[in-house]
């Protein structure tokens, strides 16, 4: 039998096999009383295979959003209760039973270190129990500073601090979880602005006063975010109209296109036909896709003043193309913060956020729609 089994891990490999710092580990000891039920030599701290099944725990609940504070009161009233094994919180359904969940909802056990997943739709702390997709429209959780592992994130919903910790954690899983729940709970829009963005937001300044810490945690929580913006709308399940598509392209030098996707997704939302061409486009790239395509609307993206390229969006504005006599031009929108401080281009316009750039062209694909064949 291996010293691990007989006297417990430490905390080093603890904190390796659940994704989270050694001074997690200790400062949930310290501050919550989340700490092993025996220590060796009654200093040198040794978690047994029921002291990490309590930190899976802990962990699941802040990555859901619950406060540190909060979910170790849930943890430890778990351990203290008679007969629990650590997954079990009395006053529910029965063992195993977690915490917020339907009456019957079960957790099943699991091997130390693996995360512990139910068969059944989950509700987090504090929210009605049943599946989501069952449950009324509520108003979002009251807004209120939070940490998130340590990135600013200020005045922010609840969400984003549970994604803001598996992110710090590097949780895959979780981020993939937490991000498919905030679409289906308060829709692409809502979900892009309110969580998704003010937390990657938080990872980028984090990055950026932190030299080349958190440069992981950034680029992980851009790939789920990615990721879950591309699975808002299955591919067949909404018919696309029979309009010319949406061009959706980032002007030269610029490399962020994760607001672009987010407006890709919600276009595919209404069933409206995009092509999305990404980062970085050269100028003469993206003039030939106009020309070739003949595209409704064109969407230039420019994070910064020093991106944005308003040469080029003149010229694509001016850009026509069909058949002699019948020629149209595409709409351009200015989006991204690169294009404030100067009145729009002529032939373009400037949203001011995502719903705002979905509606316009929603609108615009609509009079294309209507318009009699020539």
């Amino acid at each position: 039998m291996s010293d691990s089994a007989t006297y417990g891990l430490t905390t080093g490999a603890v904190a390796r096999r659940l994704g989270v710092s050694p001074t997690t580990l200790r400062s949930w000891d310290r501050r919550y009383g989340i700490g092993p039920a025996a220590r060796e030599d009654g200093r040198h701290r040794r978690w047994a295979p029921e002291d990490v099944a309590m930190l899976e725990e802990m962990c699941r609940l802040t990555a859901s959003g619950a406060p540190p504070a909060e979910a170790a009161r849930i943890v430890r009233t778990a351990r203290a209760a008679p007969g629990t094994t650590g997954t079990e919180v009395p006053g529910t359904a029965g063992p195993g039973a977690v915490p917020g969940t339907e009456p019957g909802t079960r957790v099943r056990s699991a091997e130390p270190g693996t995360r512990v997943r139910s068969a059944e739709p989950e509700s987090y702390p504090g929210r009605p129990g049943g599946p989501r997709r069952d449950r009324p429209e509520e108003p979002g959780p009251a807004r209120q500073p939070g940490s998130g592992n340590g990135l600013p994130l200020g005045d922010v919903r609840r969400e984003c601090r549970g994604l803001a910790r598996a992110a710090v954690r590097l949780d895959g899983p979780a981020l993939d979880a937490l991000l498919r729940d905030a679409v289906a709970d308060h829709g692409l829009v809502t979900a892009w602005e309110e969580v998704m963005a003010p937390t990657l937001h938080a990872v980028g300044r984090k990055w950026e006063s932190s030299g080349d810490r958190y440069v992981e945690v950034e680029h992980l929580l851009s790939w789920h975010v990615s990721t879950a913006l591309r699975q808002v709308v299955p591919a067949g399940h909404r018919s696309v109209a029979p309009v010319p598509p949406v061009l959706l392209a980032c002007v030269p030098g610029e490399q962020h296109t994760l607001p672009l996707e987010a407006l890709a997704a919600g276009l595919s939302e209404r069933g409206l036909p995009t092509r999305m061409f990404g980062a970085a486009v050269p100028a003469e790239a993206l003039d030939a896709a106009v020309r070739r395509m003949g595209p409704a609307a064109v969407v230039l993206w420019s994070q910064a003043r020093s991106t944005a390229n308003h040469a080029l969006a003149r010229h694509v504005a001016g850009s026509s193309f069909g058949v002699k006599g019948a020629r149209t031009r595409p709409l351009v929108l200015l989006a991204g913060p690169g294009w404030a401080g100067r009145t729009p281009e002529p032939g373009t316009l400037r949203p001011g956020g995502l719903r705002e750039a979905l509606d316009a062209l929603s609108r615009h694909q609509a009079g294309v729609r209507a318009a009699p064949p020539v």
